[in-house]
């Protein structure tokens, strides 16, 4: 048993631990606080700076210093201090105390205050909310979460008391909207936590804030410049990717292709339908030209112009149809025809 002295026995306080597990036996070393980040990262460079103390422990909180052999043990006899230090930097496990936990939370807070701050606006003035009514509103998302929680917990209990123990382990369920074929849950919010990264948090903030509209919101729209050829512009859309294969059997021949019946399977309803006929085609040409197929994207139309042989539009577009577009573009033009963003979320400000 190791006596404890002042001259053996290090005691420190408002540290950040940092631990590997290697051989059986766990290792510590002692930072400053934050620093161990800017040392992964990058900012800082000098070891000093990082370490408050250049030694390797087995419990810091105790002041036990790891002996030589295990540390020989589990790192190899030729591993210098330096090195040991290095790698327990690189690939340990950061302990985060109470107080960095609250001030990642309160930083990780205003990052997703501030993301979707800029993505919504009010629908009618298109102008950007302060971050203070952001915050109130997902508060009272967050709140009406907690209380739906409750309420499905209560339920479970009550349940369980009439014989139904089945629903116990069951996770409460947020609010739904009933579709026309299936029941669509709402997205909910509850908070901000340390696990995710702000902007998928502040996406699932959108998500929330557009479904229950604890205010007006809506989200951005973006700007994009558009070109495409002119000779493509007139051409008549293409059937769809379920329909693309079918769609080429009946141009080339006919509705009965022996070579499209070569791969079909007996008795199956959808293949049968699958051969186009000259009025599928017609159905499948309904949508229009390619321009009118551009223009059914654009929400507002800002300029839009010929500039030699290329048609140029600019205009703006919800950003959940701006792959819808972008995809589009890509197929139609065959890599001729281009979109360009030219504002991720065009908002007005006072």
């Amino acid at each position: 048993m190791v006596i404890q002295q002042p001259s053996n026995q290090i005691k420190l306080t408002n540290v950040s631990l940092v631990r590997l597990k290697k051989g059986k036996k766990r290792f510590e070393i002692a930072c400053y606080k934050n620093k161990v980040l800017e040392w992964r990262s990058g900012i800082e460079t000098d070891l000093d700076n990082v370490l408050q103390i250049h030694n390797v422990f087995l419990n810091v909180s105790k002041g036990q210093t790891a002996p030589k052999d295990e540390l020989a043990k589990a790192f190899g006899k030729d591993t210098s201090m330096d090195d040991i230090i290095l790698e327990i930097l690189r690939k340990g496990e950061m302990q985060v105390g109470e107080k960095e936990r609250t001030a990642q939370l309160e930083r990780i807070h205003n990052e997703v205050i501030s993301i979707v701050t800029s993505k919504l606006v009010d629908p009618r003035t298109k102008r950007v909310y302060t971050p203070g009514m952001i915050e109130k509103a997902l508060d009272m998302l967050s709140s009406m979460a907690h209380q739906n929680q409750q309420q499905d917990k209560e339920k479970n209990t009550t349940s369980n008391g009439t014989n139904t123990p089945s629903t116990s382990t069951e996770q409460p369920q947020p609010p739904t909207v009933e579709g026309n074929s299936k029941t669509q849950r709402l997205p909910t919010w509850t908070g901000v936590t340390a696990n995710k990264s702000a902007k998928s948090q502040a996406l699932d903030a959108i998500r929330a804030l557009i479904a229950h509209q604890p205010i007006p919101v809506a989200r951005a729209r973006m700007r994009l410049r558009v070109t495409c050829p002119t000779s493509v512009l007139k051409q008549a859309v293409r059937a769809p990717k379920g329909g693309s294969a079918a769609y080429k059997d009946g141009g080339d021949g006919g509705g009965d292709s022996k070579k499209g019946k070569k791969g079909r399977d007996k008795g199956t309803d959808k293949k049968e339908e699958v051969p186009a006929t000259a009025q599928d085609g017609e159905e499948q040409k309904a949508p229009g030209t390619v321009k009118d197929k551009i223009l059914g994207f654009i929400e507002q139309v800002e300029s839009q112009d010929v500039v030699g042989s290329e048609w140029e539009i600019v205009g703006f577009v919800e950003p959940g149809a701006f792959k819808g577009l972008s995809d589009f573009i890509a197929g139609e033009t065959k890599g001729q025809g281009r979109v360009e963003v030219l504002d991720m979320a065009v908002t007005h400000e006072d």
